[in-house]
Formats: structure tokens, C-alpha cells, sequence
């Protein structure tokens, strides 16, 4: 979003934790701030947008139920398999697994990647649905006209058998 760094108290704030949870974070390398660092008595960490982002994250599995120690395992997976940056990613929590919706695979961060079912994607059911009603309407549509048009000659044969009939029983 911007190149803005913010921080430790800002961070905290925008992102809806105590600063305490923040440095506790930072000295447990479960995230360290990209744009500086703490380097002794007196420095201040800066961070970035991308780093609320993951503490953003963070804070939502926390409020989720997820304990500290599981979303250590999820943001280590997710940083070695995640081609974008984790905020994009879709997650499931259940109970207490952490689902990676990565691609048409939902992968068990959990278990460090095991793949548990497959997504179905469901983009073009309406369409098929839809082309097939038509394609099946206009199928009876015309099987209708043709039945229709066999009675009608049907009736059309009928008719003039009769009126030759009648004809014929006239001349005799």
C-alpha cells in the first residue's frame, strides 16, 4: 500500500494488540519488523505495511482460538509455500487445524503440507446448467413441431381418405 514504516506503538495500535504482544512477537522471532530492527538499548523497531499486514493476520488466529505455538507452524509453512504475500492467502481454521486453500488444493498447514481434499471449482455450473435446459427446450421444442406435423398430415390423410370415399360412393 505505501512505504510508510510505523512503530512499535503504532504497529500495535493499527493492528488491535498490546504493545507487549508486539515486542513479545519481535523477541520470538515469530515476526520481525522488515524496515528496522531493535539493535540494542534505545533503537526503535520500524514496521512496514506488509509486516501489519501479518500481525493483522496473527492477531485474527489468535481471536480465532488458534494458540501461539500452531501459528508459529502456520507462518513458518506459510513463508517457505506461499507464492504471495500470507495476508492474500485463504485460510480455514477448524477446530484445530489451519487449512491453505493454495490453488485447487487445500493443504493442512498443520501437518507441514499434507494435502487433505481437492477444491471443486464451481465457476461454470450455472452455465452448463443453463446451456443444457435450452439445448434440452429446443430438443423438445422441435420433437413437439414434428409430432405435431406427423398428426396433422395424419389428419390431412384421414380426411381426404374419406372425402375419396365419400366420392367414390357418390359415383357408384
Amino acid at each position: 500500500m505505501n512505504n510508510e514504516t510505523y512503530s512499535g506503538h503504532s504497529a500495535a495500535e493499527i493492528v488491535g494488540i498490546t504493545y507487549r504482544q508486539l515486542d513479545y512477537w519481535a523477541s520470538t522471532n515469530l515476526i520481525r519488523p522488515s524496515a528496522a530492527d531493535a539493535s540494542g538499548s534505545g533503537s526503535r523497531r520500524r514496521y512496514t505495511y506488509k509486516d501489519l499486514l501479518e500481525l493483522k493476520v496473527i492477531k485474527k488466529m489468535l481471536d480465532a482460538g488458534i494458540k501461539l505455538p500452531k501459528i508459529r507452524d502456520v507462518f513458518a509453512y506459510m513463508r517457505d509455500h506461499v507464492g504471495t504475500e500470507i495476508a492474500s492467502a485463504h485460510i480455514v481454521i477448524d477446530g484445530n487445524s489451519v487449512i491453505l486453500c493454495d490453488g485447487d488444493n487445500l493443504v493442512d498447514v498443520l501437518r507441514h503440507g499434507q494435502g487433505v481434499l481437492n477444491v471443486l471449482p464451481l465457476t461454470g455450473v450455472r452455465e452448463e446448467v443453463d446451456n443444457r435446459i435450452v439445448s434440452l427446450s429446443d430438443r423438445i421444442r422441435e420433437t413437439e413441431e414434428r409430432v405435431r406435423a406427423e398428426a396433422e398430415r395424419a389428419e390431412e390423410s384421414a380426411r381426404l381418405a374419406r372425402e375419396s370415399r365419400g366420392t367414390a360412393q357418390g359415383d357408384a
